[in-house]
């Protein structure tokens, strides 16, 4: 590797789907050098995702929840440590307060361009200027400039042990026919789809296709009001599992799918990891950068660009465009899923 790489200390503490896209960067680099010792920074709900990951040999807990105090925590935990290298991977304010903390002689961030909130003061060094590109492909610059190979992509995401297999087993015992988990709202009002339609496609993913739709997600007052309306609409009420095991029962379920049908959300990224297909339904984020990573791209609901717009690779959001998604256009990719799996 480019540098001297024994501890290394990786800063991604927030966002589910960000921290799987962190996992093959892990990957890359224990394969450059397995004796690597790797402390991740995290916060407790992306936590539960990689606790147990064998790549991850210490997890470092920050609770913004604290505020101040949760800084400090993290501050004293560091204070006696030195490490490597540090992947500072998030370019939020927060995120330069921690990297702050940590001794290490390369802190490697982002570019001058794509660093935010000033992140570039508190990195040593810098990746290459680059363009927009998926997420996934953006962290695996890092992965380059320590000329480390990163192929293959690699997540190893589990399930990872007779716990969760037993768990899991338990899980779709009680199902009599090929599971569709759905992902049925996410934490951004403008990513969420019409719980109306929401019902209309659970009654067609029964009656048409003999599958068994479970709705999946945490337990967020969105979510919850979400599900009450298609229990509610649904002529045939599907299994709920919100909440149903955590995040880890959650990897369980998506990874005995048929199929998916997800949000713009961490669980999509999930499932990609899972190796499961997914119908992405798409239309506030851009699915050149977002999407379901090399995967499923036949699968997009893609309400984010004009009927033959090529549109770029970019971090633009457009408001207002998944009430523009049908209840066919999503059953059309069910129906597509259907045609080349049979």
């Amino acid at each position: 590797m480019k540098v001297a790489s024994d501890r290394v200390c990786i800063v991604m503490m927030s966002a589910v789907g960000d921290t799987v896209h962190v996992l093959p960067v892990l990957h890359a680099l224990k394969r450059a050098n397995p004796a690597m010792h790797v402390t991740w920074i995290l916060q407790p709900g992306p936590a539960m995702l990689v606790r147990g990951h064998t790549l991850v040999d210490e997890i470092i807990l920050f609770d913004r929840t604290q505020g101040v105090r949760g800084f400090l925590a993290v501050r004293e935990q560091l204070r006696t440590r030195n490490f490597d290298l540090v992947l500072d991977l998030q370019v939020y304010f927060k995120a330069n307060i921690i990297t702050s903390f940590i001794h290490a002689p390369v802190k490697l961030g982002f570019d001058f361009a794509r660093a935010r909130d000033l992140n570039w003061l508190f990195t040593t060094h810098r990746i290459p200027p680059h363009a927009m590109q998926h997420v996934q492909d953006q962290y695996l610059e890092f992965c380059d400039w320590l000329e480390a190979p990163t192929a293959p992509v690699t997540w190893g995401l589990g399930p990872w042990n007779g716990e969760e297999r037993s768990w899991q087993s338990n899980f779709y015992s009680r199902l009599d026919r090929p599971a569709v988990p759905i992902v049925v709202a996410t934490s951004k009002l403008q990513k969420n789809w019409l719980p109306e339609r929401w019902a209309e496609v659970c009654d067609a993913l029964y009656a048409d296709f003999g599958l068994q739709p479970v709705l999946v997600g945490g337990r967020s007052p969105a979510e919850v009001e979400c599900e009450r309306i298609i229990m509610e609409r649904a002529k045939q009420a599907p299994v709920t599992a919100l909440g149903n095991g955590g995040l880890r029962g959650l990897v369980g379920i998506l990874d005995g799918a048929a199929l998916v049908v997800s949000l713009d959300t961490g669980p999509l990224h999930i499932t990609v990891a899972l190796d499961r297909p997914v119908v992405a339904l798409m239309g506030f984020s851009n699915p050149k950068r977002v999407g379901p990573y090399r995967k499923s791209g036949n699968l997009v609901v893609d309400a984010y660009g004009e009927p033959g717009e090529d549109y770029p690779v970019s971090m633009e959001n457009r408001p207002d465009r998944m009430g523009r998604i049908t209840v066919r256009d999503v059953l059309e990719k069910v129906q597509l899923w259907r045609s080349q799996n049979h």
